[in-house]
């Protein structure tokens, strides 16, 4: 382009665009379960905890549909638990898609604390939870899955995620500690510095060969417009 000292050349700053042959996956926390209550542990699926959605969290799949709907999702994916399939359920309908189940992306098995324990055990705050959280290690539970097994678990199914869809989007229901794992191996950070995404939050990251690129953790302003540091459980 031709400049003159009345007009030169001008260089404005430009949204971000995923580059071509990129991935995107937009990674969906799953809506509230129903609580942990002690004598009725909750049903197991392949040792995994298996709670349904408690009402808030159907409600906060239908907040996820309303923010979504109007998105160009090209497949969505969903986990073995039945929470991420009932908090997908509403954007599915709405988009006429069918998830995908990929184990892979199953929350971290939780050895002698399933079947709702961990939420108890947290609460009590007693040595092991301090360590988990001191250490930031899964592995500290008896029985739990390593966290080294984890990562690779979690960041195998992402790379076949987006070896499948290349430029596409891809909306992906699944849990806070798998949202954190990827995360964290995507961010070189330490292992726990993403966990805590909320119900129905939404992250996003972009796949491209050489660089998994964070564009945002934990989007929750479809529930509720006002910014909020409240916590969050853990799983």
């Amino acid at each position: 382009m031709n400049t003159t000292d009345d007009h030169p050349q001008e260089y404005r700053q430009a949204r971000f665009q995923a580059p071509p042959g990129s991935t995107e996956l937009l990674l969906i926390r799953h809506g509230e379960s129903e609580p942990a209550r002690i004598g009725q542990p909750f049903p197991l699926v392949d040792g995994h905890s298996d709670p349904a959605l408690a009402p808030e969290g159907r409600e906060q799949a239908e907040r996820v549909a309303d923010r979504l709907c109007v998105a160009k999702i090209d497949h969505i994916y969903v986990t073995t638990l039945c929470r991420t399939a009932q908090t997908a359920a509403p954007l599915a309908q709405r988009l006429g898609l069918t998830p995908t189940v990929e184990p892979g992306l199953r929350e971290v098995f939780l050895g002698e604390w399933e079947g709702g324990v961990f939420r108890q055990k947290m609460a009590e705050n007693g040595e092991i939870a301090q360590r988990l959280w001191r250490e930031g290690r899964w592995d500290i539970i008896p029985g739990a899955e390593s966290s080294e097994g984890f990562a690779a678990r979690t960041r195998a199914a992402i790379e076949r995620l987006a070896a499948a869809h290349r430029d596409q989007t891809v909306a992906v229901f699944t849990h806070g500690g798998v949202i954190g794992a990827v995360l964290a191996h995507a961010a070189q950070s330490r292992s726990f510095a993403f966990v805590g995404a909320d119900n129905g939050s939404i992250s996003h990251l972009v796949i491209i060969p050489d660089a998994w690129i964070i564009r945002r953790f934990n989007d929750t302003a479809h529930l509720d417009p006002a910014f909020s540091l409240t916590p969050t459980p853990l799983t």
